[in-house]
């Protein structure tokens, strides 16, 4: 075969499938018509996971994993646009990595909310304003992001989801050069991650924190001697040139997002949970709280301490593990926890990552 003729073999493989792509459209209208009339959530999480998973297991290739999981996220958001929009809040505004994190998780067909901070994030949630939410929780190299596991405390929203996202930082700005940039600014966290090269290659150049990397990169885009600590889609959208590219510290610098919301997720059988709890301040008291996993053999992925800001010295506990609350053998080692525990809370079981 000649060009001409692999050309016209992909022009008929598109018509082919736009043909299907329609078909499934069609049968994704019926469903949410099904869906309606019995009442029942037009949007399942747990569901998807399962057709992304399954098309990951049985994918022959040359399309390796991620591509698959990229092109049925776009087309799982456009069938749910067909319905409704699915509406979700993020930590804006436009172009932040959380909207990265959003735009991953849910396709770019959802209904997109940016929200100032992150505790508006969650009021949009439990006040119904958004289906979900998306909000940072960890980085690789900064930790935790104090600001969401405080919230978690006190709300009743339920952990759906986890987004991880590779986080590449660039210096954008429209100077020419290093020598003519006075001040660089960005979000609190993205300096972190890029102290030691702005330390190396702006050692005498202020550095000023701002909201989000997205607003750094409208500052970058306003006065040419600033320079934006942000990420290449805050650059597209801002119209910024990118001056130096990758300057974060860390070659492997990723940050963890949690997806909010308020319908608790069914097992997938590729699941995370994440509780938080209290104990007594007395020997062994840990010991005896976490025991329990490793009898049962649960991975613990995270374990984390954090003040209650209620009494002075006083902690809850934030722990991540592998497996899903409605499994008998976790339902019996959170019971455990349970009785051990002075303050106990689930915070979800949800697709992992």
């Amino acid at each position: 075969m000649n060009l001409d003729d692999w050309r016209s073999r992909i022009n008929d493989l598109d018509n082919q499938l736009l043909n299907l792509l329609n078909q499934r459209a069609e049968a994704a209208l019926r469903i949410g018509d099904l869906k309606r009339r019995k009442d029942l959530a037009y949007f399942v999480p747990e569901r998807e996971a399962e057709i992304v998973d399954r098309l990951v297991t049985d994918n022959g290739g040359p399309l390796p994993a991620g591509a698959v999981r990229a092109i049925w996220r776009e087309i799982l958001s456009a069938s749910l646009a067909l319905e409704r929009p699915l509406r979700v809040a993020y930590l804006g505004p436009v172009a932040t990595f959380t909207h990265q994190a959003a735009l991953q998780r849910f396709g770019s067909l959802a209904e997109f909310q940016p929200a100032r901070t992150i505790l508006d994030v969650f009021e949009d949630v439990e006040r119904n304003r958004a289906e979900y939410g998306v909000v940072p929780v960890e980085n690789s190299t900064e930790g935790a992001v104090s600001l969401t596991l405080d919230r978690l405390i006190d709300s009743d929203v339920l952990l759906c989801g986890e987004v991880r996202l590779e986080v590449a930082q660039h210096l954008l700005s429209r100077a020419p050069d290093l020598h003519q940039i006075k001040t660089v600014c960005s979000h609190p966290q993205a300096l972190a991650q890029c102290r030691a090269w702005l330390a190396a290659h702006l050692p005498d150049v202020a550095v000023e924190e701002v909201a989000s990397t997205a607003a750094a990169a409208a500052l970058a885009a306003q006065e040419p001697t600033v320079g934006a600590v942000a990420s290449d889609l805050a650059a597209r959208l801002y119209d910024v040139p990118v001056l130096r590219p990758r300057i974060e510290d860390s070659a492997n610098n990723s940050t963890r997002f949690l997806v909010i919301g308020r319908r608790a997720m069914g097992p997938t059988g590729r699941d995370k949970t994440s509780i938080l709890f209290s104990m007594r301040n007395e020997p062994g008291a840990l010991v005896r709280i976490l025991e329990p996993f490793a009898a049962e053999r649960l991975n613990l992925t995270k374990i984390e301490s954090r003040p209650t800001k209620r009494q002075p010295w006083e902690y809850v506990m934030f722990v991540d593990f592998d497996g899903h609350r409605d499994t008998s053998v976790v339902a019996a080692v959170l019971a455990q926890i349970r009785e051990h525990a002075l303050f106990f809370k689930i915070l979800g079981s949800y697709p992992a990552a």
